[in-house]
């Protein structure tokens, strides 16, 4: 069976590619879960925070926004105690304050599924990329989307970390043509 070249052999990286990326994702609490944890990767390798995935849930109240955005300072410094999250004042900073900005953006009336596949009217944008280096790291759209994220007082989202959520909630899928989860996720 033919995957993505990134994916690798790891187990771990593998069951998330087969079963995750890519597919169009429409659940209030997982959007927010991929937003916030493609942030955490921020400087580092995806792989590393999928294997912290189980830890950040618990660690974060799996991803309750409500409760996130209540956390106090000492909250946060318990966090940056905990072995199994990436403990990084900035990111478990913005992780609050990202919750908050998500809130605003309810009491708007505006959820995060309508926002975000909004951008793409509501179909997966369709990509045939034939190899990893075709694969851009952002694109207009990306850099559109991280420009209003921010005005609405996110953090950790850069171009590059939105192109990286847009890829894996399935806005947009960048399955290689020869990956068998093209044809499973094209619209």
């Amino acid at each position: 069976m033919k995957r993505c070249t990134w994916c690798g052999e790891d187990p771990v990286y593998i069951d998330y590619h087969d079963n995750e990326w890519g597919s169009p994702l429409h659940d209030e609490r997982l959007l927010f879960e991929f937003l916030c944890l493609e942030g955490a990767q921020a400087g580092l390798s995806w792989i590393t925070i999928l294997k912290k995935r189980d830890n950040y849930r618990k660690a974060f109240d799996n991803f309750d926004a409500s409760k996130i955005a209540r956390y106090s300072d000492k909250r946060v410094e318990k966090l940056l105690q905990n072995p199994g999250i990436v403990r990084n004042r900035l990111k478990v900073n913005g992780f609050v304050k990202n919750a908050r900005a998500y809130l605003e953006m309810r009491e708007k009336g505006l959820n995060l599924d309508q926002y975000f596949w909004d951008f793409v009217d509501g179909t997966p944008l369709q990509n045939r990329f034939r190899t990893l280096a075709k694969v851009p790291a952002n694109t207009a759209l990306s850099d559109q989307i991280s420009k209003d994220l921010k005005k609405r007082g996110f953090t950790f989202v850069g171009s590059t970390i939105v192109y990286a959520f847009m890829q894996a909630s399935g806005m947009v899928n960048d399955h290689l043509v020869s990956c068998f989860r093209y044809q499973q996720v094209h619209s």
